[in-house]
């Protein structure tokens, strides 16, 4: 049996020794013998997992802004925590992968959609407290000396 037939049988068996595996060919420059279906595959998924991230971490950002500022009687420490950690989490996906940052222009006005939706079951308070449209820029959402 051909190295190309292992490891797409690995793929399926153990993904840590598929994922080894395939680093150790790509290193050694054997590139007939990869699994080239199943590492687009991965590769792809690596790029949807990394837009789910930011859609996930600006959707509680938001979901807080909005908590933060529609109930200033509640303000606690742990709410400005989660802002300032889904604030740093985002900043460092722009870091490494830049390109994203139009991804999140992108998806923001669903994000805020979603994050408004969430802060209403949250605080019990009626949806149409939070604005229809934003009230935070995309810059103010990102801006770390921005709070109200």
């Amino acid at each position: 049996m051909s190295s190309n037939i292992k490891i797409k049988n690995l793929y399926g068996r153990d993904y840590y020794l598929w994922l080894q595996q395939t680093a150790q060919l790509i290193r050694e420059g054997k590139f007939s013998e990869l699994d080239a279906a199943n590492l687009i595959e991965e590769i792809e998924d690596m790029g949807r997992s990394e837009k789910r991230a930011i859609k996930s971490n600006l959707v509680i950002l938001l979901l807080h802004l909005l908590k933060y500022k529609y109930q200033p009687e509640k303000r606690t420490n742990s709410c400005k925590a989660s802002i300032r950690e889904h604030r740093r989490r985002l900043r460092d996906d722009f870091k490494v992968s830049p390109s994203l940052k139009r991804y999140f222009a992108e998806v923001f006005d669903e994000c805020y959609q979603d994050g408004r939706e969430q802060a209403a079951d949250e605080t019990g308070l009626a949806i149409d407290t939070f604005p229809i449209k934003s009230p935070f820029s995309l810059s103010e959402t990102l801006d770390s000396d921005y709070l109200y």
